[in-house]
């Protein structure tokens, strides 16, 4: 899954590593159509884990936060594909398909798609491409992306309301939010509007609910969770960093010993 996606580009993403690798919650902008080739991949949302494996087609739902490990084979590496369905693509083709309004139904984060023969010689047509990457232009890539949205329709008409989603997040409760995704490694502008807010409004209302900064409750929780990884599960300090959302050891380091007045190992 690309840890990085962006509204109004299209994108293919191919995924290639050969040891254990976590991306602490991201935030995904597009929806985003995944075939995991090789290994597994473990995904957390809604306080439980998801197990896709090879041969899985995934579909991942825009705006939604998310915590994604890949896992390689034993010996191997782990390999997926990852179709980003930009802004611009769906617009040119809701009114051939003429979706109507979300019916309401829940969708999960992250979810299967059935198996089908269309998506499997969907991804077969790309992997030349992806493994010779100075082949894929942006022309090219964009025309891919469309023949993505065209498979998945003919392969999931009942899916089509979702696809053409278009409407922005709503005003949500900001607590609950906050109290299950403040491992999300990103800035505070995707939590104002995951939860429906200006970022002045978002902070302000923050405030109130915590009496601190988001800056600062967002810096406790994750060095209070990575104090419990080391003491009770007796994870290794150079793991734990990762698994609570620091995006490098140095700062976490001094973050720890200035809170706990320990360093990491000590614990």
């Amino acid at each position: 899954m690309s840890a990085a996606t962006y509204p109004n580009k299209p994108q293919i993403v191919y995924s290639c590593v050969s040891k254990r690798t976590v991306e602490a919650e991201i935030f995904i902008r597009q929806h985003v159509i995944d075939y995991i080739i090789s290994g597994t991949s473990e995904v957390y949302f809604g306080g439980k884990e998801h197990t896709f494996k090879a041969g899985d087609f995934r579909f991942a739902v825009k705006n939604r936060l998310s915590k994604f490990v890949k896992q390689p084979p034993q010996g191997g590496e782990y390999r997926s594909v990852s179709v980003c369905i930009d802004h611009d693509t769906l617009l040119q083709l809701k009114d051939q398909f003429k979706a109507g309004r979300p019916n309401g139904e829940h969708f999960g984060n992250v979810f299967l798609l059935n198996p089908n023969l269309i998506f499997n010689n969907y991804i077969d047509s790309l992997l030349p491409y992806l493994e010779h990457s100075e082949y894929l232009n942006e022309e090219l890539v964009k025309a891919k992306v469309k023949e993505a949205v065209l498979v998945f329709l003919t392969t999931n008409p009942g899916l089509k309301e979702l696809l053409f989603d278009f409407s922005e997040p709503g005003k949500i409760d900001l607590e609950a939010y906050m109290n299950e995704h403040y491992h999300y490694n990103g800035d505070l502008q995707h939590f104002a509007y995951l939860t429906g807010r200006s970022l002045s409004t978002f902070k302000r209302d923050f405030e109130k609910i915590f009496h601190t900064t988001p800056s600062r409750w967002l810096l406790q929780k994750k060095l209070e969770d990575a104090h419990y990884l080391l003491k009770e599960k007796k994870l290794r300090a150079t793991d734990v960093y990762i698994e609570v959302g620091f995006k490098d050891y140095a700062h976490f380091f001094v973050a720890f010993k200035k809170l706990f007045g320990l360093s990491p190992s000590m614990i």
